[in-house]
This record gives structure tokens, sequence and C-alpha cells, in this order.
């Protein structure tokens, strides 16, 4: 079954830090800071705020730890997502969005909604000015 989300004009844009353009690997590829751990609200906003560079966004792997809910789908913009869900502690901060037309795979770094902006800020600012050409994880 999924559940159908759709952004209303009036909410807010998603909190997205993304370093600029480059063809070499990263260990992520930005940050994102969710206003709350409501996976229903926040991924809609999160999706529509990538880069169209990123293609349609089919999967999404979350931390059940980190999320209030996750259901097995959910269709955001006239799409279905499917969303996969991990636990433990490796990749609880992680969000990993994959995408068809082979265009593959991106991985968001999590502020947790409960941070303040004095810590979370230079977080977001810090991915945004990560070099490229870090070492990545297997894919």
């Amino acid at each position: 079954m999924a559940t159908a989300v759709q952004p209303l004009p009036s909410q807010p844009l998603a909190r997205l830090s993304l370093p600029p353009h480059s063809t070499l690997p990263r260990r992520v590829d930005g940050a994102w800071w969710p206003r709350s751990r409501d996976l229903l609200v926040e991924l809609p906003l999160l999706i529509g705020e990538l880069p169209r560079a990123w293609g349609q966004i089919t999967g999404v792997s979350v931390n059940s730890e980190m999320w209030h809910a996750s259901p097995g789908r959910m269709l955001v913009a006239n799409h279905v997502v499917r969303l996969h869900r991990t636990s433990g502690p490796h990749g609880r901060h992680v969000l990993r969005l994959l995408s068809g037309q082979g265009r593959g795979r991106r991985d968001l770094l999590v502020v947790p909604p409960e941070l303040v902006a004095a810590d979370a800020e230079p977080l977001m600012a810090a991915v945004a000015a990560a070099e490229a050409g870090g070492a990545r994880s297997p894919r």
C-alpha cells in the first residue's frame, strides 16, 4: 500500500546543503537537516528540492531508528518511491537516494532535527565545502 503525500505550497523548503557539482566521488553528496522525524512529511519536501540531474528518485534507504514512520512505499510528486529500512548504528545518519535512468545513488548526511542552528549550520556548511575526491564506499 502506497501512502500519497503532496507538499502544500505553504510548507517551508527543505534545509539542504549540496557541494558544487564534481565528477569526482565524495563520501556524502550533501547534507539534509529535516525539521522533524516524520518521514511522511519530510521526504516529499526533500525530493522536491533535489537537483534535476539526480533523476527521478525511485528508492530511499532510511534507518528505521531515526524516523517515526517509514511505510514500504509512498507516492511523491505522482510517482512511487520505495522505502528500504535499515537498522543499527552504521549509517544511522545517512539517507541513501536511489534514482532510475542509470543515475545511481546519492548519499545525504542527515543532521538530526533536534539540533539547534548553532550546531547544525556548521555541519551543513562543512559538507558543502568538502573537497571532492574523498573515498566512497563501494556501490
